[in-house]
């Protein structure tokens, strides 16, 4: 294997480029000889217009999020296992996906989004492309937009998710439970025994931009039993007005761009509150952070959820806005013994659903060995 090319959507920061560069990163480690190209097929075909179409995509869910809700729904997730035809995208990006893979000539292909995935599942199915596709999901859900049967190989977020491509007609042989992927910079966590607390230490994150309702809900909080660090992420204008509140147990932290820093805030906190996002929720699993989702964006972080309370990984706490004691809901989950014993139980299952391998060493191996299915059964 000399070269990967990784294929995500947009240029605005997301999940989808977090988990291709984790990846890039974790194979550049295992062999630096490994060439990694990442391409945004919408900016690579139709250039300056991808920034507008990326503006008016947040501009939309943050005016009309019942809307998008709704339309995301209808469109990517109703009929899951039907096999669905998306003709304008095909329209759209069939040929720059064409002309990408005629430039890169990669021998491996890694999809972060969606889109990417059907288009070369469409092109497997025409016969036009054999480079091995790698699917790597980066939510906790698989929506219809994925292709699926016609894709080499696909590592889930969880055992939930491999029974639905299983039912999908994925055999076994090509489905890797390995969550979603984590930049080796940060290092795993054991379970611990639980101790005593006299005062917690909880972390707000609304994602690399600092959206969300982090303002209002800070606003709100009064308990002095609970200390709360606020990651702004790059909003320097969120970080500058709560600095101005001298807020006593309230301290907000400028973007973090170094994985070592945003490991120890990980280490050192006992709780995270925080929207349902892939990377967020993938990292505070592996560090084995108890996880309190405080608002859910339309859409992909809905789905989200849905699966994580299915699992037992996350505790819904958006019943905030319309409870005056909701900070008592915090002390109460770490008072209750049973309630960590069960947690730490639903941890344990879901780390042990888990690949020994970790994914970039998947990756590795899936691109150094003869392309045939049936050598890489495990």
């Amino acid at each position: 294997m000399k070269k990967v090319l990784f294929l995500p959507f947009l240029q605005i920061s997301s999940g989808h480029h977090q988990v291709a560069d984790s990846l890039r990163d974790g194979l550049k480690e295992l062999d630096p000889a490994i060439e990694c190209d990442k391409v945004d097929i919408l900016h690579y075909g139709y250039g300056r217009i991808e920034r507008m179409i990326s503006a008016i995509y947040l501009k939309w869910i943050d005016s009309f999020p019942q809307v998008y809700s709704w339309i995301y729904r209808k469109i990517v997730v109703e009929g899951q296992y039907e096999e669905k035809r998306y003709r304008h995208y095909e329209w759209l990006f069939i040929r720059v996906i064409e002309d990408i893979l005629t430039e890169k000539q990669p021998d491996l292909i890694v999809c972060t989004h969606a889109l990417p995935s059907y288009l070369l599942s469409r092109l497997k199915e025409r016969k036009k492309i054999s480079t091995p596709v790698v699917n790597v999901y980066t939510d906790y859900f698989i929506h219809q937009l994925w292709g699926t049967r016609n894709i080499e190989f696909h590592f889930v977020p969880s055992l939930r998710m491999k029974e639905y491509l299983l039912k999908k007609g994925v055999t076994e042989n090509r489905i890797f439970v390995t969550g979603i992927p984590v930049h080796r910079k940060f290092s795993p966590v054991k379970d611990q025994p639980h101790q005593e607390r006299t005062r917690l230490n909880l972390m707000i994150t609304g994602g690399n931009l600092g959206v969300g309702l982090i303002e209002n809900f800070v606003a709100r909080v009064k308990n002095e039993s609970i200390q709360y660090r606020v990651l702004c992420g790059k909003n320097q204008s969120l970080y500058q007005r709560l600095n101005e509140l001298h807020h006593s147990n309230v301290t907000p932290i400028p973007y973090i761009s170094s994985r070592e820093e945003m490991d120890s805030m990980y280490e050192t906190c006992d709780g995270i509150i925080t929207k349902p996002g892939g990377v967020t929720i993938s990292e505070s699993l592996l560090k084995r952070v108890p996880i309190f989702v405080y608002h859910t964006l339309p859409g992909q972080e809905e789905l989200n959820m849905e699966q994580l309370r299915n699992l037992g990984l996350a505790t819904s706490f958006q019943t905030w806005q319309s409870n005056q004691n909701f900070e008592n809901m915090l002390v109460k989950f770490y008072e209750n013994d049973n309630t960590i014993i069960r947690y730490n139980q639903k941890l344990n299952q879901y780390h042990a659903s888990l690949e020994p391998e970790s994914p970039e060493e998947l990756l590795y191996k899936l691109g150094t060995v003869p392309h045939s299915i049936n050598a890489l059964t495990r």
